[in-house]
């Protein structure tokens, strides 16, 4: 491979990859998943697996990712932020199913565990910015306001979910975690720099 440009496409996409695919592995891996139900274990994997997807999101926009660049990579972008919203539903109603007393006291606020709280306020936070992503065409924002208020949900979403993911003790491996969590977080505050940061000058400026 002597294309420097694809060289370092691939060993971005390789590092990425493992950000995203060790963590799970030990998730899935994990002793603790040995009694539990199937419909449990598929709730867990769905709040991994939208935490995982959450790193990619700002990578995508940006057109950071190699072959997924300019159009292609906000496409899927959209795509990629269905699939998160899917996973926690996944997360939530396998939850429900399993615990249907403990979802309510989180919905309520009313769990006596922190990580419930953080978990529902990303939860509305997401499904927030997925209507507000929705009617982009739609709604009478100027782009700039759309981008703040997108932008303003998706670190709403990033903050509750990353708190939510390290308050819980449970099948996903502590340092794999934190560095997901790190990578979630500075990709996102790179693409809160990079789009925000412009679109607040053109609301200052107005």
């Amino acid at each position: 491979m002597r294309n420097p440009t694809l060289l370092r496409g691939f060993t971005l996409w390789v590092g990425f990859a493992a950000l995203a695919l060790i963590p799970v592995g030990f998730a899935v891996t994990s002793p603790l998943l040995a009694w539990r139900d199937p419909i449990y274990i598929a709730a867990g994997l769905g709040g991994i697996l939208a935490l995982t997807l959450l790193m990619f999101q700002p990578l995508l926009v940006g057109g950071d990712l190699a072959f997924l660049t300019g159009r292609a990579g906000r496409l899927v972008h959209r795509w990629t932020g269905s699939l998160v919203i899917a996973s926690v539903v996944l997360h939530v109603a396998g939850l429900w199913i399993t615990s249907p007393p403990d979802v309510v006291d989180a919905l309520l606020f009313a769990s006596p565990t922190p990580f419930s709280v953080w978990g529902v306020i990303a939860m509305w936070a997401l499904f927030a910015t997925g209507a507000v992503a929705a009617m982009r065409r739609r709604a009478a924002f100027r782009p700039h306001i759309w981008r703040l208020l997108h932008l303003s949900l998706v670190l709403v979403v990033i903050a509750g979910t990353v708190a939510h993911a390290l308050l819980i003790e449970g099948t996903m491996e502590p340092v794999s975690r934190f560095v997901l969590c790190v990578a979630v977080v500075v990709f996102g505050l790179r693409a809160l720099y990079r789009f925000g940061l412009p679109a607040l000058r053109v609301l200052l400026r107005n």
